[in-house]
């Protein structure tokens, strides 16, 4: 079997050769580093070409979201504008979404939020107009080149971007006026909501007609902290999920099947609208300070719910001891079925290259027996 039939017979309950070595990416300061010391050849800005080559080099089969994205969020953008700056380096700015962000010098983080260029009703209409369906959202030379090939790619799944129905808004709003609005004015609340699920509901659309036959369709959202949601799951389910119902209804009279989510933070709170509207696959699945793996969400749902992730990334910093306890870790949930281990994130600065390549390695050993 290819890596791309074993990974959807994991994913789907059914028999497979060989578990893949999957990967979620690098911190670009760790590519950065890799790069300096001579490690990587490919020009760093040619992302696809510096995966590919460290996949080769590292020993991973694939890179779990690889995949055919149109753009989902405001188009055209905002323009990126610097509207402060100060004596300790740190800079106020604009950025694509409209959110007010200062960013510090030599920081890797997320930049901090301060603001928002939303005003709600005043200005809703500025926003309305970049969330329109449009043909131009589609990156035609790469969604035609992935179709003409589609059938003979074999060391992947064919994957579609799905879209997002509440990160974008979290993006464009910033987590406080989200949170606000909803009490301020539901109306708009709704309304917003309608309006990006209809252009990420055309996107999928677009693709499908136009002869893409994924695998796996990805939505991206991040509106979870360590403690739980940023949004209400009540609210959240009545007025978000149908929408994920929509769309993972499209994807399935297409024949695909497998829908993953990537949310960061603690989601069980959310997980009954997922999988309770066509979303089957978490991914993820942070180890984090709440130690999130599937085996709970097993025992509630059954095999409803797949995962991708929940691989420890820590473990690459320490020692070849620390990835075989890691490893140890996941055999029990990789016997669960319907779960393929992967780091939790992008693996970041610190990661020793050769304990990945031993991680790597030693999992095709312990796990597939090779």
């Amino acid at each position: 079997m290819t890596t791309r039939e074993n990974t959807m017979a994991i994913l789907r309950y059914e028999p497979y050769d060989r578990m893949p070595v999957v990967h979620f990416g690098f911190w670009d300061e760790l590519l950065l580093l890799w790069k300096q010391e001579g490690r990587i050849e490919a020009p760093l800005d040619d992302y696809p070409a510096v995966s590919a080559e460290l996949e080769k080099k590292l020993g991973f089969d694939f890179e779990w979201i690889s995949m055919y994205s149109p753009r989902r969020s405001l188009f055209p953008g905002f323009t990126t504008e610097i509207l402060e700056e100060y004596a300790d380096g740190r800079v106020k700015r604009r950025n694509g979404n409209g959110l007010i962000e200062i960013s510090r010098p030599g920081a890797v983080s997320i930049p901090e939020t301060v603001g928002t260029s939303f005003c709600g009703r005043e200005n809703w209409e500025e926003y309305r107009i970049r969330l329109m369906p449009d043909p131009r959202r589609q990156r035609f030379d790469k969604l035609d080149a992935l179709i003409a090939r589609q059938d003979t790619i074999t060391h992947r799944p064919v994957q579609l971007e799905a879209g997002s129905l509440m990160g974008i808004i979290r993006d464009m709003l910033g987590v406080e006026e989200l949170s606000y609005l909803y009490a301020d004015d539901e109306e708009l609340y709704r309304e917003i909501i309608d309006t990006v699920a209809a252009v990420q509901y055309d996107n999928v659309k677009t693709a499908l007609e136009r002869g893409l036959r994924p695998d796996v369709a990805h939505f991206w959202e991040d509106i979870c902290f360590k403690n739980g949601p940023l949004v209400i799951p009540r609210v959240f389910d009545e007025m978000v999920g149908p929408h994920y119902r929509k769309i993972t209804s499209l994807l399935k009279e297409y024949g695909c099947d497998i829908v993953s989510l990537d949310c960061d933070g603690l989601i069980d709170a959310l997980i009954p609208t997922w999988v309770g509207n066509g979303v089957n696959t978490m991914f993820p699945i942070e180890v984090g300070t709440w130690r999130a793996d599937i085996r709970p969400w097993r025992e509630r749902y059954g095999r409803e719910i797949r995962g991708v992730g929940g691989m420890n990334k820590n473990a690459f910093a320490a020692d070849y001891a620390a990835i075989d306890r890691e490893i140890e870790r996941l055999r029990p949930l990789i016997e669960l079925g319907g779960y393929i281990p992967c780091p939790d994130h992008r693996i970041p600065l610190g990661a020793k290259w050769e304990n990945i390549q031993y991680y790597c390695d030693r999992f095709r050993r312990v796990i597939n027996g090779e």
